[in-house]
């Protein structure tokens, strides 16, 4: 099995190199280039064409917001992004999320998180730390009462599952062993879902219900307290 190729953009040297030190215990993920800024992170991505851009917001030259718009408007590119911050502001994640990125972690994630993240983002997946998803969420209830009702009887008891499921943060494969279904009924659940919301991503379908509080974090975000 082919590992993970990553491009690793960070302008402090410190916090790079050490981040790449942390990959390096992995056997399926590898570093195949490093930048220092914004510009020569997408000279690189578009060169190199990793599976996955870890990228800092701030960024000389080009931020990691640019980088992602620039990347999602390019019809070949594959690269999937996952940012990589010390911010939390709320304009920020929802710009990053807005143009395009797959995951948002901070800077205090732990090392098997950082690895999980990469490893189900380049599965197609979508990743955000529950406090992260939360702000998202708040930004994105812009829906009205009646829609949400209205949604609410649309949505199955089985779809509603998955996305309990899916708000915790596991993956199709944690889903479908949970529920004793396969991956790609989970997968057919959630193409109806997506319909139904009148989204196009998992992590809109799962930024929607929270918004709705059909789906909670709080079961996650204790796991993370009881780990720490």
């Amino acid at each position: 099995m082919k590992p993970i190729r990553i491009v690793l953009a960070e302008d402090h040297i410190l916090v790079r190199e050490g981040t790449r030190r942390i990959l390096e215990q992995y056997p399926d993920l590898k570093v195949v280039g490093e930048a220092g800024d914004g510009e020569e992170a997408l000279n690189l991505i578009r060169r190199l064409r990793p599976d996955v851009a870890i990228l800092d917001i701030r960024m000389p030259k080009l931020n990691g917001i640019e980088i992602v718009r620039r990347m999602n408007n390019e019809s070949d590119m594959e690269t999937k992004a996952l940012i990589l911050s010390a911010y939390d502001d709320d304009d920020y994640i929802f710009a990053m999320m807005q143009a395009g990125a797959s995951g948002y972690l901070l800077k205090t994630a732990q090392s098997n998180e950082l690895a999980e993240s990469i490893r189900a983002i380049h599965s197609g997946e979508t990743v955000l730390q529950p406090a992260i998803a939360s702000k998202v969420a708040r930004l994105w209830g812009q829906h009205s009462v009646s829609t949400s009702r209205g949604l609410v009887k649309k949505i199955s008891i089985r779809e509603l599952e998955i996305l309990r499921l899916a708000a915790k943060g596991m993956r199709n494969k944690d889903i479908a062993d949970n529920l004793s279904i396969s991956v790609r009924t989970v997968e057919g659940h959630f193409n109806s879902i997506y319909a139904k919301m009148n989204v196009s991503s998992r992590i809109e379908a799962i930024l929607y219900a929270l918004s709705m509080g059909l789906v909670s974090l709080e079961e996650k975000a204790n796991q993370n307290l009881d780990r720490d």
